[in-house]
């Protein structure tokens, strides 16, 4: 599937993307995707990948994903079929590669399409997909999967509100994420420096709030607004009628009030990246992180947020701090479109108090961390 610049007579006026669509032998070549790939990326300069022998092909010795000729600004959309059971082997050996390559996508920009058979499968791949490829450097603008399930029925409402079918409305969302890929400005908005760090640890004894307070010494080119969201002080949402939460959240405000009306969304607005502290609870975020999240669909009814970036630093007792990266990766820039900078997340293992400082070599990844979150905000 592989498209020159010039298709017959036709000039393809679009930016140019990597396609990596992991194929096993044999593989379905008519496939739905291919055909929604085909109709959506018409005018689309591509180049495509489906082995993963390919990308070590392209791979050059600082160990960076560089395809030879390539010129302009680093762009990538993966696209994976999943038939009926959610399984491809060439997208597992893919995983592989990237696990093994961390900064083979140091500079890249990505998207996600995920096809399946089923009405399973599709998000739980692609939050993992995101979270690896993001792991080896690639960056991922707000909202980057589009996900066709067995039926399509969640094309529903963007047919409804393009005028056309399900299957149309397919296609029409892999044009549309390829168009915003190209269009992309990574730079925020002009002079913005301002970080919000979202918490709810104990100061005295959380790991994961000891590695944020070193992290903020080595900010110096940045505001910084902090703000905890202790046991109490913070209403989960119990899920108003539409019309309800859109009438209060053009007025910048929810129905249940509280800090998140009062402080958080203020800060929201300001910000120009947050920072979420998030220990790994029972390998899921803690309840006022979540809630916020929830909380937070009232102002996104009227704002989006492409232009501000997702941070997070996960400490856990035992292991699993990459499942609460997926949990940030799926809710905050897959649902709520914020940007994912590349290596978006620091993730350190520590159980007793006080332990996370004392791991060997924190200080440098916290120096490292702390660099990269000034770069990208």
């Amino acid at each position: 599937m592989e498209q020159e610049e010039r298709d017959g007579n036709r000039v393809k006026t679009g930016g140019r993307i990597l396609l990596i669509r992991p194929r096993e032998p044999g593989g379905r070549e008519n496939s739905r995707l291919l055909r929604v790939l085909r109709e959506g990326l018409a005018d689309i300069c591509l180049q495509e990948v489906t082995e993963v022998s390919q990308l070590e092909m392209m791979t050059g010795q600082t160990g960076r994903l560089a395809p030879e000729g390539w010129q302009g600004r680093l762009l990538v959309l993966f696209a994976i079929d999943l038939g009926e059971h959610g399984i491809n082997l060439e997208y597992t050996r893919l995983l592989g590669w990237l696990r093994s390559h961390p900064g083979s996508l140091d500079g890249w920009t990505g998207g996600v399409v995920a096809d399946a058979d089923s009405d399973l499968y599709t998000k739980s791949v692609a939050r993992e997909l995101v979270f690896t490829a993001n792991s080896s450097g690639c960056a991922f603008v707000g909202r980057p999967l589009v996900e066709g399930t067995k039926t399509l029925s969640n094309f529903a409402i963007v047919a409804s509100n393009l005028g056309t079918d399900l299957y149309g409305a397919y296609v029409a969302s892999v044009k549309m994420l390829a168009e915003q890929l190209i269009a992309q400005e990574r730079q925020g908005r002009a002079g913005g420096k301002e970080l919000l760090v979202l918490h709810a640890s104990s100061h005295k004894s959380s790991n994961t709030y000891a590695v944020w307070q070193r992290v903020r010494q080595y900010l110096q080119d940045c505001s910084i607004t902090e703000i905890g969201l202790r046991n109490g002080t913070l209403a989960d949402c119990s899920g108003c009628p539409y019309k309800m939460c859109l009438h209060f959240g053009e007025k910048g405000s929810c129905f249940y009030g509280g800090v998140m009306v009062e402080d958080v969304y203020p800060a929201v607005k300001k910000a120009d990246g947050i920072l979420l502290l998030a220990p790994n609870y029972n390998d899921a975020l803690s309840a006022n992180l979540t809630a916020f999240i929830n909380r937070l669909t009232a102002l996104f009814r009227t704002t989006r947020f492409y232009d501000k970036k997702l941070f997070g630093i996960v400490v856990s007792g035992y292991s699993g701090s990459d499942l609460i990266a997926e949990q940030m990766i799926a809710a905050l820039n897959m649902n709520k479109t914020f940007y994912l900078p590349g290596h978006f997340a620091m993730l350190e293992t520590a159980n007793h108090p006080g332990e996370a400082m004392k791991l060997p070599g924190i200080e440098e990844r916290i120096r490292q961390y702390a660099e990269h979150i000034q770069r990208n905000l």
